[in-house]
């Protein structure tokens, strides 16, 4: 598994072991996506779009995730189903099945080195997502998240607004981010269009 590379063949093996008990979810732009028994943990396996992912307790956006992509392989374990929020960021496909059958299915086709490789790259981007905010100033935090919006594609990058994926990850007020894209503007540091990131030039690593 190459280093920071979404593991697709994983993530492919363990999609068709847990197709064997799955109830299939279609969710339109802004719609949260839920299972039917919101009291039972649960895996979701999303096939198709883009979802964010939010802390309930405060909000917070945790991330945004592209299609492969599964959540809640571990709730079996740990509930922490109800920690979280999922809303489609545009139409969303895919299934669920209830956690505890995610761990027997996964048992019984041997499939754990494919599950800890999966966990294991979610492990890696919750580092690289606190080495970049914990403990760092507002410009650091708002120039990481510039870095990680052009790592996007084209088309995921028309979709989303600076101003409000960075105040909701981060949580710095709207009045500074907007002070400090616009700075960045004027040097031609960035290029934005209509709120959305065109490009990055280069970032200065001060403010």
């Amino acid at each position: 598994m190459k280093v920071n590379a979404k593991p697709l063949s994983e993530l492919s093996r363990l999609e068709q072991c847990l197709k064997v008990a799955y109830t299939p979810f279609k969710s339109a732009p802004q719609q949260i996506i839920s299972n039917d028994d919101n009291d039972e943990p649960s895996t979701f396996v999303l096939q198709t779009g883009v979802i964010e992912i939010y802390r309930r307790s405060d909000e917070l956006l945790i991330g945004i995730a592209t299609a492969p992509f599964i959540l809640g392989l571990t709730a079996g374990m740990l509930d922490y189903s109800k920690e979280y929020r999922v809303v489609a960021k545009n139409p969303c496909t895919g299934f669920y099945l209830p956690a505890s059958t995610s761990l027997q299915l996964i048992q019984q086709s041997s499939l754990w080195k494919e599950a800890f490789c999966w966990l294991s790259w979610i492990k890696s981007i919750l580092e690289k997502r606190d080495r970049q905010l914990v403990g760092n100033n507002s410009y650091h935090q708002i120039r990481a998240m510039l870095l990680n919006m052009a790592e996007w594609d084209e088309t995921l990058r028309s979709k989303i607004g600076v101003m409000n994926h960075i105040q909701q990850s981060t949580r710095i007020s709207r009045s500074v981010v907007a002070e400090v894209l616009a700075a960045l503007r004027q040097g031609n540091y960035i290029n934005m269009s209509r709120g959305k990131l065109v490009s990055i030039n280069r970032l200065p690593t001060e403010y």
